[in-house]
């Protein structure tokens, strides 16, 4: 049967429109389903803290459970894999911390690249990490450290969670950037280190905020600095690292990455509530507590951000000749 050319022309226009009004419908019906928020470390870190105070107002704000599931171990690979390889559908995302986009650099044999294999989706928080002492360590000031620890070389120890964490990083960026000769000691975990520098079994540590801050406020941990280019406002008697050495500047930040390829429509809506939630005074005060700030901006902005972090912190790698096996 031949079809008049109006009716034509009226039925190939709506085909046409069809896969735009289906991606349209799919978006605004995301979620369908509970979404899986997965963690690479375990239950009560940063992390953890953060990824579950989202989740809960993403819950609210979407009418679907966002289930926080920790797969820990191999420094976040096992957990950002996973996500690379999840349907990308918007149902299954991945908190990220800054280790995450060197692990290319760092592991030779890795199928996978954060930056290639993920699409950011929003950041969530960036705060300092504490440069602190031991409290029976005889020095109070970054120029005191450096002095000692030139009087000692090869004998003053720095702990790390693990081999390639922003802690250490953040470590061999200190050495090369003032000549100390510090030995590195990780851990397998924040804890044991934390541990070990509080019974003074290793003299200094990069710390993250939250798990640490509460040991400088009772004395047991000394805070020689901050490592961002600003004083923290939960210790704003301390100084930064750059105020020593103009140019030093590291930040623990968190935020959200989704499978590449989950439709923009779904990216930009999570990103809209996800900056949403980050503007609520209680959301605000909660990550003051844990001694950051929010990190808002549009999925472009965090994506420009993670790839600056992951050229800064590879060239440290390799200056440092840093690789695990």
């Amino acid at each position: 049967m031949k079809l008049p050319r109006r009716t034509f022309l009226h039925l190939a226009a709506g085909a046409a429109s069809l896969p735009a009004v289906s991606c349209f419908a799919w978006a605004q019906a995301y979620p369908t389903r509970p979404v899986r928020i997965i963690v690479g470390f375990p239950p009560g870190g940063p992390s953890d803290i953060l990824a579950r105070l989202i989740g809960q107002r993403l819950s609210e704000r979407l009418g679907q459970p966002f289930v926080i599931e920790n797969r820990p171990g191999a420094t976040g690979n096992i957990a950002t894999e996973a996500v690379a390889r999840a349907p990308a559908d918007g149902h299954t995302l991945l908190l990220i911390v800054p280790g995450y986009g060197i692990a290319h650099v760092l592991y030779d044999k890795l199928n996978f690249n954060l930056i290639r294999d993920t699409a950011p989706v929003a950041g969530i928080s960036n705060g300092p990490l504490l440069m602190e002492v031991n409290s029976a360590t005889p020095v109070y000031t970054v120029p005191e450290f450096i002095a000692y620890t030139k009087a000692r070389p090869g004998k003053v120890n720095f702990a790390s969670p693990g081999i390639g964490s922003t802690i250490q990083l953040c470590g061999e960026l200190f050495k090369i950037m003032t000549g100390v000769n510090m030995v590195h000691v990780p851990y397998r975990g924040n804890a044991p280190a934390l541990t070990d520098l509080l019974a003074g079994q290793v003299q200094v540590m990069f710390a993250d905020t939250p798990s640490s801050i509460e040991h400088v406020k009772a004395g047991k941990l000394r805070a020689l600095a901050v490592t961002t280019a600003e004083r923290s406002e939960i210790l704003p008697g301390v100084p930064t690292v750059s105020e020593f050495l103009p140019g030093f500047e590291a930040s623990n930040w968190f935020g959200v990455a989704a499978p590449r390829n989950t439709p923009p429509e779904i990216i930009d809506q999570l990103n809209e509530e996800i900056n949403v939630a980050l503007a609520e005074p209680d959301i605000k005060a909660r990550l003051a507590d844990l001694g950051a700030a929010s990190l808002t901006g549009s999925p472009a902005d965090f994506g420009r951000f993670i790839a600056a972090e992951a050229e800064k912190w590879s060239k440290v790698i390799r200056a440092a000749n840093i690789k695990v096996d």
